[in-house]
């Protein structure tokens, strides 16, 4: 059943109900809200919300990819909120019911909300029309989170993210408590409000590192920030703050100051960075841009590039998740910037690397690997993995390949690593280099410069 078609979100509740499995550790060891904690981390990143893309599921045709992307994440959201009534060891009973006033309170209508839980508390049912309310308030919901491809930011993925952790802080609150308490509630609502506000004000500024929007740039981004519907004082603030971003480039250290928990920190620079992916290319006033964001959020370089590695990785390994507005292929080639961002400690250290793959057997063959385009296994990258933490000892410089990451990094670098490298059971599956390419490939580390950023 598609948006649009009386009953469609009560049908949605009811399926995933059906098909959900009960979680075989949901009684753990450990209190419940410590469990429930680990169980969302695992969720977000599996279900590729952290990256605000959940894997797409068969939708009817003839819908919108807004409307299969918003569907997607609601899908995701239900499932979540059952495994977290498991972990709390809620019962089975009024479970539909109770997913529908969570979700009026997750869409911020938190008066529709408390007549959905009195009515339940004194009737045992949900107002019909209340019920058709949510539905509507859901469907110009799922148009409302949306970027604009051409002219505006990369909200969506953000978005979706900072709504699907208070999704689950409703959730796990409304279990342990077996009803949903509106002024905790509220106060959610009100943080999620400011991140996002947050976010906004450093895509803008992102937005404007290398050159001033146009007008309808500046327009789109409004229109965006109004379809945030942020609650006063919050979203009028910020559409004056983001016309002050357009004259003026903000001071990032004032800007994310407020910004305490490294979850935070690490998510505000996730989101950054997807969205310089946009367009294929990030420009020198882009990098730079994310290097003082780093700074200013206290992230070291060797995190900026983990950060940049766990990105990468997720996108290279999950190409069946789609990003509505499809965030470039851009992701997957991130091991090249690298490469030219590393050439100076590789001029220093590529001897000492090359002798250290040689008198490690498996490393060379995981590297030949990757240089003829194969993947590798699961066992085959921990065990990468551990020779790498070898390397590291050995050449501390270096220490970026064994980080989340660092077998795309690998993979860049095993393409322009002299031939003799490879393990001979490798060499005949390329092609036989000529020898001006082969005396380049040795040299392509040591000539390329930290500012030469392949396009």
């Amino acid at each position: 059943m598609a948006f649009g078609q009386s009953g469609w979100f009560t049908a949605l509740l009811e399926q995933e109900l059906a098909q959900h499995q009960p979680l075989v550790d949901a009684r753990a060891p450990g209190s419940p809200r410590a469990r429930a904690r680990s169980h969302v981390r695992m969720v977000l990143h599996d279900s590729g919300l952290l990256y605000g893309t959940p894997e797409q599921v068969d939708h009817p045709a003839g819908m919108t990819r807004e409307e299969q992307l918003s569907l997607a994440v609601l899908r995701t959201l239900v499932r979540l909120a059952m495994d977290l009534a498991d972990i709390a060891g809620l019962g089975p009973e009024r479970r539909v019911e109770r997913l529908t006033i969570l979700f009026a309170a997750w869409s911020g209508h938190l008066r529709l909300a408390e007549t959905l839980q009195t009515a339940l508390r004194t009737t045992g049912t949900l107002p019909r029309r209340s019920v058709l309310r949510l539905e509507e308030l859901l469907e110009h919901r799922a148009m409302s989170l949306g970027a604009d491809p051409l002219y505006g930011l990369l909200l969506h993925n953000g978005a979706a993210y900072v709504d699907a952790q208070l999704f689950a802080h409703l959730a796990l609150a409304a279990w342990l408590h077996t009803s949903l308490a509106l002024d905790q509630a509220r106060r959610r609502l009100a943080v999620a409000a400011r991140q996002k506000a947050l976010l906004v004000e450093v895509l803008t500024a992102l937005a404007c590192a290398e050159r001033t929007p146009t007008p309808s740039a500046r327009r789109a981004i409004l229109r965006q920030v109004d379809s945030l519907g942020l609650p006063k004082p919050v979203g009028p603030l910020l559409r004056t703050r983001v016309k002050e971003v357009f004259r003026e480039r903000p001071d990032l250290d004032v800007l994310v100051r407020p910004v305490r928990s490294l979850a935070l920190r690490r998510f505000i620079l996730q989101q950054t960075l997807l969205a310089s992916l946009v367009e294929g290319r990030r420009s020198p006033a882009e990098l730079a841009f994310l290097r003082a964001l780093a700074r200013a959020l206290r992230i070291s370089p060797e995190g900026l590039r983990e950060i940049e590695g766990e990105v990468a990785e997720f996108y290279a390994q999950n190409r069946q998740v789609l990003d509505v507005f499809q965030v470039t292929d851009r992701a997957a080639s991130l091991g090249e910037e690298w490469v030219s961002s590393m050439q100076e400690r590789l001029d220093d250290n590529v001897q000492a690397l090359l002798l250290e793959a040689r008198m490690m057997g498996e490393l060379g063959v995981f590297l030949g690997k990757l240089a003829i385009g194969q993947s590798l296994t699961t066992d085959e990258r921990r065990r990468m993995k551990l020779e790498l933490m070898d390397v590291a000892k050995a050449i501390p410089a270096l220490a970026i390949f064994a980080a989340p990451g660092g077998v795309l990094l690998l993979a860049a670098l095993a393409k322009v690593l002299p031939f003799s490298l490879l393990p001979s059971a490798f060499q005949g599956a390329r092609r036989p280099a000529l020898p001006a390419e082969a005396a380049a490939g040795e040299t392509a580390i040591r000539l390329a410069r930290p500012g030469d950023v392949p396009r």
